[in-house]
């Protein structure tokens, strides 16, 4: 299987602050990874980084065997990268709809996938973004990282302040993507067991380093680990 994401003794933060610390891994093309640990531990520093939106103080990063490692933001969207960051950052003044045609680019999702993938957003199309409840918006940020038809989708924490009911439905729309679409991803979670099951790899991120990787299955269950980095435990 070919390789995908590749960071090499990646040093990252923001101003003056080092977060990131030497970190390494990779990704092959159809897989997704599972990026864990406890609050402050560099996650979203992580994936703000392969989305290009933070200082880089040493390392680098290649898409599909492409140096993006100076790449700006949207010159890394154009290269294949979706971002969900916690924010959601739609387009609150513009409709649902509006929302996605404003950024689709050519390739297999469109608005009528997305309205397949999505009918709670099919029915609110003609909303404005700021009409949508937080689950909606999330569900449509979403959506605008997969009009992009990009080869990897960057997705931080999609699941926080939701109500349970939305989650398991987001769970259940981001395993068909991963498990049956075969989209590659990244998806930042504090808790483990919601989407362990989902993912193919797992590492473990404290105080900006990598301090564990293992195949998702493996981690489920190694309760050792989980309650060593993460204060949980292996599902049974």
């Amino acid at each position: 299987m070919a390789e995908l994401l590749r960071l090499e003794n990646v040093v990252a933060g923001y101003g003056e602050a080092r977060v990131l610390d030497h970190v390494t891994f990779k990704l092959d093309e159809g897989k997704a990874l599972a990026l864990l640990g406890r609050n402050g531990t560099g996650k979203t520093t992580l994936v703000n980084t392969i989305a290009g939106v933070t200082r880089r103080f040493g390392g680098t990063i290649a898409l599909s065997g492409r140096d993006i490692t100076r790449l700006r933001p949207d010159q890394r969207a154009n290269a294949g990268i979706g971002w969900v960051p916690q924010e959601r950052n739609i387009f609150k003044s513009l409709t649902v709809e509006e929302n996605l045609t404003a950024v689709q680019r050519k390739g297999p999702w469109d608005v009528k996938r997305i309205w397949e993938l999505f009918p709670r957003l099919q029915e609110r199309q003609r909303n404005w973004g700021n009409q949508l409840s937080g689950g909606e918006q999330q569900m449509l940020a979403i959506a605008r990282a997969l009009v992009l038809n990009p080869t990897l989708v960057l997705l931080d924490e999609p699941t926080e302040g939701l109500a349970p009911i939305i989650v398991e439905e987001l769970l259940r729309t981001l395993k068909r993507l991963f498990r049956e679409e075969g989209l590659s991803g990244i998806i930042v979670e504090q808790h483990p067991q919601k989407i362990l099951a989902l993912t193919d790899e797992a590492i473990i991120l404290e105080r900006g380093a990598i301090v564990h990787a293992a195949p998702s299955a493996s981690l489920a269950t190694d309760a050792a680990v989980l309650e060593r980095y993460l204060g949980v435990t292996a599902r049974k």
